[in-house]
């Protein structure tokens, strides 16, 4: 069979674009309302506790840090049994002021004790390790039962915070004392969503490819990184 010169040349060219072609952030299929509505959430929480006069100290804490974990909404309440949860998006920092895209991440734990009504909090968690962060990229991540990776809590009325927060992985800011007041976060847990990765960024897209090998975009997640990329 006779090739002509044009139909090589298009086959070359094909082979020569493909490798490029795959090394390029892959686009969402399509636009989704409720994830990207979490991620604006986050933007709101972040804006909330990273610039707010309520707490000074977060910015501080920031430098350095190797990633966030935003939860815009942390629901927890009920008589007797109390259960908590939520959504939310974790970024991770590669270079000072180039953060990754948002990965969606659940959250959730059950906590026992008397507790009238329901409280939502904005919680922020600033990562300063890098040990911290592979332990919640690592598996599922339970607060209190990962052996070396310490937790502080720092926020309105929590005395000693800052002493606390010293040489800590992980760093909580809360926009409600009765988050710390009614339960600790002591067995809460984080496990990452790739069912919403992948509606929000399209098949295939799981934390480790958003957040740390930065093969997924979405414009929606722009904002937000501008925001963080202030730090």
């Amino acid at each position: 069979m006779k090739l002509d010169r044009r139909t090589v040349l298009t086959g070359a060219t094909a082979a020569l674009a493909a490798p490029i072609l795959s090394a390029l952030p892959v686009q969402p299929a399509r636009a989704d309302a409720r994830r990207q509505a979490l991620v604006d959430s986050s933007l709101d929480a972040a804006r909330k506790i990273l610039e707010g006069k309520d707490y000074p100290d977060a910015p501080r804490y920031m430098e350095g840090a190797r990633g966030v974990l935003i939860v815009p909404e942390l629901v927890q309440g009920g008589l007797i049994f109390g259960l908590a949860g939520g959504r939310g998006t974790l970024m991770a920092r590669s270079a000072p002021r180039d953060w990754s895209p948002p990965a969606f991440y659940a959250m959730g734990s059950g906590s026992f004790g008397l507790q009238i009504g329901a409280k939502v909090s904005e919680v922020v968690f600033i990562i300063k390790t890098e040990k911290g962060l592979k332990a919640i990229l690592d598996h599922r991540f339970k607060f209190g039962a990962q052996a070396g990776v310490a937790l502080a809590i720092v926020g309105i009325g929590v005395e000693g915070a800052t002493t606390a927060a010293v040489g800590a992985d992980i760093i909580a800011f809360a926009s409600s004392l009765g988050l710390f007041a009614g339960a600790s976060l002591e067995g809460s847990y984080l496990d990452p969503d790739n069912d919403w990765n992948a509606l929000y960024y399209g098949s295939g897209a799981d934390t480790r490819a958003i957040v740390l090998d930065r093969r997924f975009t979405n414009p929606g997640a722009e904002p937000i990184r501008q925001f963080m990329a202030k730090w």
